[in-house]
């Protein structure tokens, strides 16, 4: 929030294009997230077993075991939460200095607590489950069996739910500073599916950003390892 002030302070026309980087961004984790299970199946599988395998040893340290997705995880959070910043901002950009203080001071508090706290409960969600499960009273332990079982899909569903937002997400903020396609999805914004067809639109120009930055990203990660193998 304070990079944020400082730009709109300073450099305010820096805000548009780190909203499309942004975004952009958001886009790429998309297509990288569906393409990395569709072409790395058996990797994957060999994954989930050495993690179930380190879950059960007592002698592994599954926050050391599982840093790199943490990592992911806190990057995605990050871009995204800067992203909301930076819209917040530009809501705003004509009131003063201290409205602007007052008004990302409240979202950024609006945000930690409501939707990082439902996170951190939805994420320890099997936990409460297990609790209640060791309880004595049967109503608790039922409940308890219950959580446990729908948690696994409730993960999966909000994979994939978190998924598409991305694509939305990414792509409603490259379609409003991309001028034609903004002018197409206005034009569509009428009739009865006047929601539907500019969500449509903007989760398409997510979904090709994406795939095309996919695209760039491999072909020089496959440049930069033959200019080390000719180094070498």
């Amino acid at each position: 929030m304070p990079s944020a002030l400082a730009i709109s302070l300073f450099a305010p026309w820096l805000v548009t294009p780190l909203l499309m980087v942004g975004g952009a961004f958001l886009c790429f984790e998309g297509v990288e997230k569906i393409a990395h299970k569709a072409l790395h199946r058996h990797a994957l599988a060999a994954e989930a077993s050495a993690r179930r395998a380190a879950a059960a040893d007592p002698t592994v340290d599954m926050v050391a075991f599982e840093q790199e997705k943490i990592r992911g995880a806190i990057r995605t959070d990050i871009v995204l939460s800067a992203e909301i910043i930076v819209i917040s901002l530009g809501t705003i950009a004509d009131r003063t200095f201290g409205e602007q203080v007052a008004v990302l001071v409240t979202i950024a508090v609006l945000m930690t607590i409501g939707v990082y706290g439902l996170v951190a409960a939805i994420v320890k969600l099997d936990d409460v489950g297990l609790a209640l499960s060791r309880r004595q009273s049967e109503a608790p332990r039922a409940l308890g069996a219950l959580i446990v079982r729908g948690a696994p899909a409730l993960m999966k569903m909000l994979s994939i739910v978190g998924t598409a937002a991305m694509f939305m997400v990414g792509g409603g903020i490259l379609s409003h500073g991309i001028g034609p396609i903004h002018a197409l999805g206005q034009r569509l914004g009428g009739g009865p599916l006047g929601w539907l067809l500019p969500t449509l639109l903007e989760a398409g120009v997510g979904i090709a950003a994406g795939i095309l930055l996919l695209v760039l990203v491999s072909a020089v990660k496959r440049l930069r390892l033959r200019l080390r193998v000719k180094a070498r």
